[in-house]
């Protein structure tokens, strides 16, 4: 089984974010470890009776805009339509429907089959009366919630997986102990020819198996006798025109590809400048605490000079402050210049993602650490850090005892983390430090 995709269609104001966020509520409240990481909140996970989907909010539609934005949003939510198991089509339960939910009816028509008609804002039974307006949409009686009350959410949840009873079930499946490797990136940036170079010439592919999402492609080949599954995203662009070019095109199919990847590697076409879907790719990878390195493809078509890879590291630095443990290639497919890096830079990832440090070796450290910066706190009460200790790996978690976790500030939670960086490298793996207080409250990163 796979994880089924349910998208939040509607116009502007009729409360899907709020939806989005209260059925989201346990996976969207995760504090980010470092400033500078542009959130995109718009994919997440939902768990229900053991059952798990992915939920997609789409912006409001409006028809009659010619504003760059709208067209966007408009372009984004079609895009969404298409793509998805179920859509919920949400509507105002306090104005009725309009010429905007009218016409979002019209488009939908065609997906019917999958479309639950869903009345926010039906905060008390009396709104409940008025629903018979939006029969004439066309899709039967609307599901009647309040999503900022939270008002028959949980029967809509169980009337939701009525309709997609074989969605992923939430409960772990059996480990795979091969590494999976996902190549994401915009389209034309050069991910197909990395793949095909990847899974040819000197290592066997083994067998080619259909993946969980509907379109990718898992191929399992050996590198050094070992197996890893190559996550192809790679040609998975819808074959449609997109009027409004590379920026919003559909990440879909790339975040399912980083949630079940193990080391995600970041395409960059060294030939462009970096484009806020760039940016949204990382932030997501990195959010989700997967192994990153980042790959500057096309170096072929670049006019060099001594200082040209320290100009664009530093750029990619800038734009995406968040990556900067990450390892940066630059290759060409068309030539397979250093191709050859990117599987040895995945193996040194993944020693990396499982290395342990002693518990005694790390408090012999964060004391000379400690001692140089002290953890202070504008309120001037006193805080102290008992001792630290290694919790686990993939990723590398560390655990801080101390006696007031809540009062570490983010500047020395990031002092900490850049220390133990600086000591034990950890390159292309996202860290996780998490403080604990004597009585087990905790704050994590």
């Amino acid at each position: 089984m796979r994880k089924h995709v349910v998208s939040i269609v509607g116009r502007p104001n009729v409360g899907k974010s709020t939806l989005f966020n209260r059925l989201c509520r346990k996976r969207v409240a995760i504090v980010d470890p470092e400033a500078g990481i542009t959130r995109d909140r718009k994919y997440e996970d939902v768990e229900w009776n053991g059952k798990v989907f992915k939920l997609v909010d789409t912006g409001g539609i409006v028809f009659d805009s010619g504003e760059a934005m709208d067209k966007m949003i408009r372009h984004q939510a079609i895009l969404a339509i298409d793509e998805s198991d179920l859509i919920i089509f949400m509507v105002d339960a306090q104005t009725g429907s309009t010429d905007i939910d009218r016409e979002i009816a019209r488009i939908l028509y065609p997906h019917r089959d999958k479309v639950m008609l869903v009345a926010n804002k039906t905060d008390s039974e009396k709104f409940e009366w008025e629903l018979y307006d939006f029969l004439q949409l066309g899709y039967g009686d609307p599901f009647p919630i309040s999503a900022s009350h939270g008002r028959n959410t949980g029967n809509f949840l169980d009337e939701l997986l009525k309709l997609m009873p074989d969605t992923k079930d939430a409960a772990d499946e059996p480990a795979d102990e091969r590494i999976k490797i996902a190549v994401v990136g915009k389209p034309n940036v050069g991910k197909s020819s990395i793949v095909n170079l990847l899974l040819g010439q000197e290592k066997q592919i083994v067998t080619d198996v259909p993946g969980t999402t509907r379109d990718a492609i898992d191929s399992v080949f050996r590198y050094h006798g070992n197996e890893y599954i190559l996550i192809d995203t790679a040609g998975l662009r819808r074959k449609t025109k997109v009027n409004y070019g590379v920026e919003y095109y559909s990440v879909m199919r790339t975040i399912e590809a980083v949630d079940r990847s193990d080391v995600v590697v970041i395409v960059l076409a060294a030939d462009e400048p970096l484009s806020a879907q760039d940016v949204k790719i990382a932030s997501y990878a990195k959010r989700r605490l997967k192994e990153v390195m980042v790959v500057f493809n096309k170096w072929d078509l670049v006019e060099k000079d001594s200082g040209s890879t320290g100009r664009f590291i530093a750029n990619l630095h800038e734009e995406m402050p968040f990556l900067q443990y990450a390892p940066v290639l630059f290759i060409s497919a068309k030539t397979s210049q250093r191709i050859n890096r990117v599987m040895e830079t995945v193996v040194k990832i993944e020693e990396e993602s499982k290395k342990r440090i002693s518990t005694s070796e790390l408090n012999r450290f964060m004391e000379q650490v400690v001692e140089r910066r002290p953890p202070t706190h504008k309120t001037g009460k006193h805080v102290k850090i008992h001792y630290v200790t290694q919790a686990a790996v993939k990723p590398p978690t560390f655990v801080f005892f101390c006696n007031q976790p809540a009062l570490v500030s983010e500047n020395y939670r990031r002092y900490l983390q850049n220390q133990i960086r600086d000591m034990f490298s950890f390159e292309g793996v996202s860290i996780k430090l998490i403080f604990k207080g004597k009585k087990e409250s905790e704050l994590e990163q």
